[in-house]
């Protein structure tokens, strides 16, 4: 049976909402830690407040998952991380609807979608300015997914690889998120206490408006009047979707 679980963000009620369909190593999800947690089982997997875990199986225990960190794997409590969703990852939606979203968008824009003809595969739809290019991801043996050539463990680095080279073959075309899809606004998890006085104070709850997110070490946003970095794993980005 191939079950999976994909998730998206809905900033109208503040939740994650989970769809199950296909196998979570699909996307290979990165979360963040809520709390500390101390493995009391050989089996499980220690960890910090804060620390970035990659989520592999969702799918053996109602109330854990298995995940990874430092090159470490084992079993964590799912009520101690928060999923960090994907804006580009559009789910179930069809060919021409995925068409009506990227049309008229800058080239490069793009989504990640359920296969319409393949169920449990994934197709990438792709705005090259003068219309919309769709492209299939292949798994091969060892469940490395591909386009062309790079085969990569998840859909997250594939998505990444294909910012910075070329997705076309018969032009130049880079991944470029669509700016409905960007964060303008973050929930804080935690409290942030600068180390430095470049760096942004905030709480946890508090509302940060996102300046710049370009850096996948550090963002730069607005709190309380103020403008200043911080690191993005202590955030959630508030997606707006149309």
């Amino acid at each position: 049976m191939f079950l999976c679980l994909t998730v998206t963000y809905n900033p109208n009620h503040n939740t994650l909402i989970f769809f199950f369909w296909g196998k979570c190593l699909a996307l290979n999800f990165k979360t963040v830690a809520l709390y500390t947690f101390r493995a009391t089982e050989s089996d499980e997997l220690s960890f910090n407040k804060g620390d970035m875990l990659r989520i592999t199986n969702m799918e053996d225990d109602p109330n854990w998952y298995t995940a990874e960190l430092h090159n470490r794997k084992g079993f964590v409590p799912k009520n101690y991380i928060n999923l960090r969703p994907h804006a580009w990852f559009a789910g179930r939606i069809s060919r021409g609807v995925a068409e009506n979203r990227l049309r008229h968008r800058e080239c490069g824009a793009f989504l990640v979608r359920e296969s319409e003809s393949a169920p449990g595969e994934f197709s990438m739809s792709v705005s090259y300015g003068d219309h919309v290019q769709h492209f299939k991801v292949l798994q091969d043996r060892c469940s490395q997914y591909y386009v062309w050539d790079e085969a990569f463990s998840s859909l997250n680095e594939l998505v990444e690889f294909y910012h910075s080279n070329s997705i076309a073959k018969e032009r130049t075309v880079f991944l470029r998120d669509p700016e409905q899809f960007r964060p303008h606004h973050a929930h804080a998890l935690f409290d942030f206490n600068p180390h430095h006085p470049s760096q942004l104070r905030f709480v946890r709850g508090d509302v940060i408006e996102l300046v710049d997110c370009s850096d996948s070490v550090r963002w730069r946003g607005r709190c309380h009047g103020r403008v200043g970095y911080f690191p993005p794993e202590y955030v959630q980005p508030i997606y707006q979707y149309q």
